[in-house]
């Protein structure tokens, strides 16, 4: 029985340019990373990207997604990077991997566990002294209204979000200093959220009686109809982060 694809046409599991990641990419290999620890790695992309750009590092990518951990495997061996990078199917709370020269964190830090501040606390324990954390995360750009609020995910809150200088100053008081920030842009989010969706309509399109068509309709549906109310409220930061020691 034909099924809908499973998101191909992502690259990275967030609205992140290959402009904007092969800067992040050159900035964060600065340092001349050893050890890269992915938190919530997905496929692992960047981590790939910069252990391709960084010959003398190694990589650990941590995950509850099988599908993703798999792709990042595959992903390894056809890049040669096989001897260099693992993917570990298991939680990141408590997690023992660290501490790495080089965190990354992009649309994860819900996988620490607690609210953002315990997760900064985290990632300031998983980072060595003198390393750089790689924070993705999101932000109101406005407030939203409560008729905003209820279009969103579900039990949508104000609560579920800082604004940007707030995360800013969460990080700080976590015991770090923000070397570059940086926040992704429309054109970002709508190749990221078009592309989640895109497979999937098409097949919907070319498989309307399919008797998984309705189900799965109906999901889409309420996906594209969230994003469209968060579109230009919900912002994505990039922040690379220095401990301060």
């Amino acid at each position: 029985m034909t099924t809908p694809p499973h998101r191909t046409r992502l690259t990275f599991h967030g609205p992140l340019s290959e402009t904007r990641a092969d800067a992040l990419v050159q900035r964060l290999i600065r340092h001349r990373p050893t050890t890269v620890l992915d938190i919530g790695c997905g496929s692992g992309e960047l981590m790939l990207r910069v252990l391709a750009a960084a010959p003398d590092a190694e990589g650990t990518g941590i995950d509850l997604d099988t599908d993703d951990l798999a792709r990042g495997r595959t992903a390894t061996a056809d890049r040669g990077l096989a001897p260099r990078a693992r993917f570990l199917e298991e939680s990141a709370t408590g997690t023992t991997r660290g501490p790495a020269d080089l965190v990354l964190c992009v649309g994860s830090s819900q996988a620490l566990g607690g609210r953002l501040p315990e997760a900064l606390g985290e990632l300031r324990r998983l980072v060595t002294d003198h390393g750089r954390v790689l924070l993705g995360e999101g932000f109101w750009q406005r407030t939203p209204s409560s008729d905003e609020l209820s279009r969103m995910w579900p039990d949508a809150a104000v609560t579920d979000h800082h604004d940007l200088t707030t995360l800013i100053g969460l990080a700080i008081e976590a015991g770090f200093r923000p070397e570059w920030t940086e926040t992704a842009n429309l054109d970002e989010w709508e190749e990221f959220e078009s592309g989640y969706l895109a497979d999937t309509e098409v097949w919907l399109a070319e498989h309307p009686r399919h008797p998984l068509a309705e189900e799965t309709r109906q999901r889409v549906d309420r996906h594209r109809a969230r994003w469209l109310t968060y579109r230009g409220i919900l912002g994505l930061a990039y922040l690379t982060l220095v401990p301060t020691v």
